[in-house]
């Protein structure tokens, strides 16, 4: 019996999850190919919650076992937290943060707090000032956030493949 193709939908639908990208938080890397959680082989099927988007080196390592099932069934439930939580902008800020361990100050342009409102409702990101020298009704040049403790933790457990809240 033949492998059957992966509907074009569905293929679609799984690489919109992951932004196009590697769905692997410190990978990220393009292009990426469409991997099955558990194996094609056993299952028979290709089920949006059993496919992921990967690249060819983090697909190549999940068939090697150093990538293991549960790691890619949290990634993937991560993203759905991720993206049904946080705008592009904070699911970004959140990523340079990631790849820059031991940072947990960012400055950035001013007039974005509305963009990273889930973040610091969530209580992972403080406002905590911006430039000086502008009059109260402009926008600042830039603002500085700070990557507060439960911010910190959330990385880690996305890194890590930890269920997210």
């Amino acid at each position: 019996m033949s492998r059957i193709n992966i509907p074009r939908q569905l293929a679609r639908e799984v690489l919109l999850e992951a932004g196009h990208r590697c769905a692997i938080p410190t990978c990220r890397s393009t292009p990426v190919e469409i991997a099955h959680i558990k194996p094609y082989a056993e299952v028979k099927e290709h089920k949006f919650d059993n496919l992921i988007a990967l690249c060819p080196n983090c697909h190549s390592r999940h068939h090697k076992g150093e990538i293991d099932r549960k790691s890619l069934r949290q990634y993937k439930a991560n993203l759905s937290v991720l993206n049904s939580r946080y705008g592009d902008f904070e699911r970004r800020i959140l990523l340079q943060f990631a790849t820059q361990p031991g940072t947990n100050v960012i400055k950035l342009p001013g007039g974005n707090l509305i963009f990273l409102l889930y973040l610091i409702e969530d209580g992972y990101l403080e406002h905590i000032g911006h430039s000086e020298g502008h009059n109260d009704d402009e926008f600042p040049n830039f603002d500085l956030y700070y990557l507060t403790e439960n911010g910190q933790e959330f990385i880690t457990k996305w890194l890590n493949a930890e269920q997210l809240q």
